[in-house]
């Protein structure tokens, strides 16, 4: 199963991802994608991982993500945002290499026998990106949760903290 969380920055959903994933199961896993740039990013990743209690193994993988063995578990993925991020920046922001690279990645991530529930951003619903880099990496973002929200059973969009099923 597949369950796909979308929303805004700060809208709930790895609340909502860690909650789901504890219904399942009293050991879950929680997938980080981020690359820690700065202090204050690993501030924050502290902050997440201080959300969680000793039931969660935590896994940390950038990109490939079809190469941990997941079978079996109920599994948080987050996030998608970050994931692409280091397509986006290892790729020197090729769009279509980036997505290319990711979709071919996901496919693999598909075929794992696990409770996948993916955190992804809708980063396309704010301001319009100031910057060319910005505007190809929110093309990139939408093309991407586009590809994995047809892939989920189930699809979700938070707002201010109440998820709304939306598939």
């Amino acid at each position: 199963m597949i369950y796909y969380i979308s929303g805004g920055q700060r809208s709930g959903k790895s609340s909502f991802a860690q909650n789901l994933a504890l219904s399942f199961s009293q050991e879950p896993v929680y997938l980080a994608t981020a690359r820690v740039w700065d202090t204050d990013f690993a501030d924050r990743v502290k902050r997440h991982q201080d959300d969680r209690d000793a039931r969660w193994a935590n896994l940390e993988e950038e990109k490939d993500l079809s190469k941990l063995d997941l079978d079996g578990r109920v599994v948080v993925l987050d996030c998608v945002t970050l994931w692409l991020t280091n397509y986006f920046v290892d790729t020197q922001y090729d769009v279509e290499r980036s997505l290319k690279e990711a979709q071919t990645e996901w496919d693999k991530v598909c075929q794992k026998k696990c409770t996948l529930i993916v955190v992804s951003n809708e980063i396309g619903m704010g301001t319009h990106a100031e910057t060319e880099i910005g505007r190809k990496f929110t093309d990139l973002q939408g093309w991407m949760n586009q590809y994995i929200a047809r892939r989920a059973d189930e699809a979700y969009f938070m707002v201010s903290g109440i998820p709304m099923k939306i598939k």
